[in-house]
């Protein structure tokens, strides 16, 4: 949802400000959000500097709308991984000290 109002609200602006069409504005935006730059130069200093603006925003809110949706992944399978590794060390440890007490 964020995401969204980021991207209509970057649409909107670079459509008023830049003085390009919906389409180009749209374009602009999404090429900020995902980190690629802008795709053309801009040419007056408002626009330039709601740029700059809109990258911060935009970035900030596309590395958070991954964080919420791909953390509880990440943790689930990093915590799935860390369980079976430390069983495999106790494996590891029981079948050394069993070696070590053999005769």
């Amino acid at each position: 949802m964020a995401l969204g109002l980021v991207l209509s609200a970057g649409t909107a602006g670079f459509y008023a400000i830049a003085n390009v069409g919906w389409v180009d504005a749209f374009y602009f935006e999404c090429m900020l959000a995902t980190g690629q730059g802008p795709p053309f130069a801009l040419t007056s200093d408002s626009a330039k500097l709601f740029a700059s603006f809109m990258a911060f925003v935009s970035v900030g809110s596309v590395l958070t709308s991954l964080v919420f949706t791909l953390g509880p992944i990440v943790a689930r399978s990093w915590r799935e991984w860390s369980e079976r590794f430390e069983r495999e060390v106790r494996k590891a440890e029981g079948d050394l000290e069993r070696w070590e007490k053999r005769p």
